[in-house]
C-alpha cells in the first residue's frame, strides 16, 4: 500500500490526555486511523485493577475518536475484543450476540469500555455520517507480546511458564483452571492483513468479528507449547 504510516508509542504520547492527542492530530493530520491502543492484561490484572481498566480505556477511546472527528479523518477503525460478548453466548459467537447477556466477571471492566467504544463509533456515524467502523479480533499472539509473569494473556503466559520451566529444570508447571475452555488464536500478522482488507472494503454501522474459525482447548494448546519448549517435567 502506497502510504505513509504514522505511529507513536505511549511514552511519547499519553492517549489518555485529550489535549495532547488533539494537538497530535492537528500537527500530523492523519487520513485514516487504526485505533488499536488499549490498556490490556490477563485474568489476574483485570480482576485486580478493574477501575484502571475501565477509566484508562474510556479515556484513550474518547480522546482518539473525538479528535479524529474534530480533525476530519476520512476513516477510523476501532479495535475491540471478543470479551465484549456475553459469557454464555452461543458458539460460534455472532455479532448480534452483543448486549444479550451477562459479561464474564473477570474482565467486565475492560469489556464495558470496549462496548462503549463500539457505540461511540456508531453514534458518531449516526449523528454525523462519518465512516467510523469497529472490528472485534479473536485472541492474538505474536512478536511484541506482553510476557509479564502475572499480567500477560494466555499465549504469552504459557510460553513464559514452559520456557522458565525448561530453563530452570522445574519438575512441574501449574496452569489455571481445568484446561477445558476453548480459545481461538490468531497471529498478529494475519490480523493486520485482515484489518487492511476491512479498512478498504468494509463500511457498515455494525461491528464485525475477525478470526480464524478454529478452536483449541487450553490443555491441548499447553501441550503444544510444552513439546516446543523441550520441558520434560
Amino acid at each position: 500500500i502506497d502510504c505513509e504510516v504514522l505511529s507513536i508509542n505511549s511514552k511519547e504520547l499519553d492517549l489518555r490526555n485529550s489535549l495532547d492527542v488533539d494537538n497530535w492530530f492537528k500537527d500530523n493530520k492523519p487520513d485514516t486511523v487504526f485505533l488499536a491502543a488499549a490498556k490490556v492484561g490477563g485474568i489476574l490484572a483485570n480482576s485486580n485493577y478493574p477501575a484502571d481498566f475501565l477509566i484508562d480505556n474510556l479515556l484513550i477511546q474518547n480522546s482518539v475518536i473525538s479528535s479524529a472527528f474534530k480533525h476530519k479523518v476520512n476513516k477510523l477503525m476501532f479495535l475491540g475484543s471478543s470479551c465484549i460478548y456475553p459469557r454464555a453466548a452461543k458458539q460460534p459467537i455472532k455479532e448480534n450476540a452483543l448486549l444479550t447477556g451477562k459479561l464474564e466477571p473477570t474482565n467486565e471492566a475492560y469489556a464495558i469500555a470496549k462496548i462503549a467504544g463500539i457505540k461511540l463509533c456508531q453514534f458518531y456515524r449516526k449523528q454525523h455520517g462519518v465512516d467510523f467502523i469497529s472490528v472485534m479480533p479473536t485472541n492474538l499472539y505474536g512478536p511484541g507480546d506482553n510476557f509479564h509473569s502475572q499480567n500477560s494473556h494466555v499465549v504469552a503466559a504459557l510460553i513464559l511458564k514452559f520456557y522458565e520451566a525448561a530453563k530452570q529444570k522445574k519438575e512441574e508447571v501449574i496452569l489455571w483452571g481445568t484446561g477445558s475452555p476453548l480459545r481461538e488464536f490468531m497471529h498478529v500478522d494475519d490480523l493486520a492483513g485482515g484489518l487492511i482488507f476491512l479498512m478498504e472494503n468494509y463500511s457498515e454501522n455494525e461491528h464485525i468479528n475477525i478470526g480464524t474459525g478454529k478452536e483449541i482447548s487450553i490443555i491441548e494448546f499447553a501441550k503444544i507449547i510444552k513439546d516446543i519448549s523441550g520441558w520434560q517435567g
